[in-house]
């Protein structure tokens, strides 16, 4: 069976039909896909560049900020032995303001007890983050990362 013609598109895209499934090239051609031309997947190869915000606290407050590399998951860990209440909080007016993360208007990144868990990834180059910490007892250990 012999498959049809390159198509021109506009890199980067890619279609798919009943009878064809093909991506675009860096010149912009079509390019079918097959056992043996099979989608290229676009991956990391490499470690993030944003430092990591590590450190611990035994009284309610908030954290620096970490700033992000963007297009990446940002990790939220939680050790020790402590009550109280930890929240991920966002800034994108270096930090004037911070606002709790959330998902269809409920709280998001609000955490009880120890927690090693992807809670966002960012698009916006303003944007930072910090740890708000309403603690009752105990000393939580933290590390923001990606």
């Amino acid at each position: 069976m012999n498959a049809p013609p390159p198509l021109r598109v506009e890199a980067p895209a890619g279609y798919i039909t009943a009878q064809l499934a093909a991506f675009a090239n860096i010149d912009g051609d079509g390019v079918h896909v097959s056992g043996t031309n099979p989608l290229p997947v676009a991956g990391r190869t490499s470690a993030a560049t944003s430092t990591p915000l590590t450190g611990s606290a035994s009284a309610s407050g908030t954290t620096p900020s970490f700033d992000p590399e963007l297009g990446r998951p940002v990790w939220v860990t939680l050790t020790g032995t402590w009550t109280g209440t930890v929240r991920v909080v966002r800034s994108t007016d270096g930090g004037a303001t911070w606002s709790p993360l959330t998902v269809a208007g409920g709280s998001w990144g609000q955490f009880t007890a120890n927690c090693n868990e992807p809670v966002t990834e960012e698009g916006d180059a303003a944007a930072t983050y910090a740890l708000s910490m309403t603690l009752s007892s105990g000393t939580v250990s933290y590390r923001v990362a990606q």
